[in-house]
């Protein structure tokens, strides 16, 4: 009887220790689950932001070229023209002062964007296909020579993420032109449809008789490339016969 007894506690004491040593290892178990799950949940958030910081300065990227050359090619008029009349010049110096804040706006911005670590500060409205007549508008009151043919159908029925490729890229085509090819005539031509996508062709004289000393460093066409890529399309940069001329496509639908 008291063998039986002694086997009996020794048994139950075994249970019992193993159930102890169990809950504690399952504890552990879901406390180590728990604190990786939410390690990991921070640190997809944290390369959230940083792909959206990312791309929206590569917007603002974008947008500081352009101004920026806008205002290299009217502080080259004041500097090389001797025929303006003096309301002429403080037009253009008026002009230089405009796009000077904006591209400070648009500077501040992107260091806000940078710096902080809220979210609602990535929001940022983008350019879409629409808005491609403004911004060759823009670039013929600045004095540029600006052919532009629009053949696309069913533009309103083209993605977002499409049409804001096409507006960078012909904003890049223009940006290089005003910079490397002042005083040149620039051809910018869109055709397409949503059965064969879209195609982009910015062509322009690959030297002026008015060299410019903008500096360029190959960023715009190296994110130009990345942005077709990432739509499914495809952009080139070619300079053949004295011309120089962007080209791309973009499927219709990403």
């Amino acid at each position: 009887m008291t063998l039986a007894f002694g086997i009996a506690f020794t048994i139950a004491a075994l249970a019992w220790g193993m159930y102890l040593g169990s809950r504690r290892e399952l504890l552990w178990t879901l406390r180590e689950q728990v604190r990786r799950t939410a390690a990991e949940q921070e640190l997809r958030v944290a390369q959230g932001r940083s792909t959206e910081r990312a791309r929206i300065a590569r917007e603002m990227h974008d947008v500081l070229a352009h101004r920026i050359s806008l205002i290299t090619l009217h502080a080259g008029a004041l500097a090389y023209r001797e025929d303006l009349s003096s309301a002429q010049i403080r037009e253009t110096a008026e002009l230089i002062q405009t796009k000077s804040h904006e591209a400070l706006h648009d500077l501040r911005h992107v260091l806000g964007v940078l710096r902080s670590d809220n979210p609602d500060a990535l929001d940022q409205p983008q350019p879409t296909m629409q808005d491609l007549g403004s911004l060759v508008l823009e670039a013929e009151q600045s004095g540029m020579s600006v052919v532009f043919q629009d053949d696309v159908h069913d533009a309103d029925a083209m993605p977002e993420q499409i049409g804001r490729t096409a507006y960078r890229i012909v904003q890049e085509g223009l940006t290089n032109a005003r910079k490397h090819a002042p005083g040149t005539t620039v051809l910018v031509s869109l055709t397409g449809s949503p059965e064969v996508g879209l195609d982009i062709r910015i062509r322009n004289p690959a030297r002026s008789a008015t060299p410019s000393s903008t500096p360029g460093a190959g960023l715009g066409l190296i994110g130009l490339d990345e942005r077709a890529m990432l739509a499914g399309g495809r952009v080139y940069a070619d300079r053949s016969g004295g011309t120089f001329q962007l080209t791309g496509w973009l499927p219709w639908t990403t």
